[in-house]
């Protein structure tokens, strides 16, 4: 049992709350059941080690079954030593140390389907957002999330937690320029839909029966001028009520919504 909350090996777990370091080391943290179950069952070769607590162990035997299954190492610790390791104020007895997974923005689109769906995320700073919109789009059965340079790391454990898993169940894109993205999906007859509310096509009225991206904007100032110009289409979703807006996790999830609805209807 590991129980020195100073020992190299858990202040190098406790490190990984830091970009700078998980840059370095292309490792991250998972934290909690859901997360760790998920990445147990979807993504095992990308588990470094699992560590767990007594009583955790034995609330979630079915993910250490699963882990001891897969080869993976697990770790029993104190409770001192997995909170030193967590960066949230309750940790809930259980964290994976994971491998990213990088996937060039080339291999993830040529891997794509001939009606792929696709949710771009620019700028995007606010990491809650980040992961919600990450679990919006694999409910909604996206094909692919990428996100742009100059944006929150979707790696840090906010964000992580924020996916409650869904990080490990759909390919994610990172660190690459907003208008190489666009052009990249411009070249592979990709259509690219601005969510701006300065659209002039309502969302029930958007193209969506071919492969098409929904390219999303920064929570304060949405998508500059520049961005949407290079959009096929701008589209708006209709606000029925008084509210001013949606926020972005909102607005992307119902934009994903309505490509899952345009997928159903064309009996996918």
């Amino acid at each position: 049992m590991l129980t020195n909350p100073r020992s190299d090996r858990v202040r190098s777990v406790r490190a990984l709350s830091r970009r700078s370091v998980r840059s370095r080391t292309g490792l991250f943290l998972a934290e909690g059941p859901q997360s760790v179950r998920e990445a147990v069952v979807h993504r095992a070769e990308h588990v470094r080690d699992v560590y767990v607590t007594a009583q955790a162990a034995q609330r979630h035997t079915d993910i250490i079954t699963r882990a001891e299954d897969a080869g993976l190492h697990v770790h029993e610790t104190s409770a001192d030593v997995l909170s030193t390791m967590a960066e949230t104020e309750t940790p809930q007895g259980i964290v994976a140390v994971c491998r990213r997974a990088d996937l060039s923005l080339d291999a993830a689109l040529a891997g794509l389907p001939p009606d792929a769906v696709v949710c771009v995320l620019t700028h995007v700073r606010d990491p809650g957002n980040a992961g919600t919109v990450i679990r919006g789009a694999d409910a909604a059965g996206a094909d692919l999330v990428v996100v742009s340079d100059a944006s929150v790391d979707v790696y840090a454990p906010k964000v992580v937690r924020s996916t409650a898993g869904s990080i490990f169940h759909l390919p994610v894109v990172v660190g690459r320029p907003v208008n190489e993205i666009l052009a990249a999906l411009a070249a592979r007859g990709i259509r690219r839909l601005a969510a701006d509310g300065a659209g002039t096509t309502l969302l029930h009225d958007a193209p969506l029966d071919g492969p098409h991206a929904w390219v999303m904007g920064n929570e304060a100032w949405g998508l500059p001028a520049e961005v949407r110009a290079q959009c096929d289409d701008v589209v708006r979703v209709p606000i029925y009520g008084l509210a001013e807006s949606l926020n972005l996790a909102m607005a992307a999830t119902v934009c994903l919504y309505a490509s899952a609805e345009a997928r159903r209807r064309a009996g996918r």
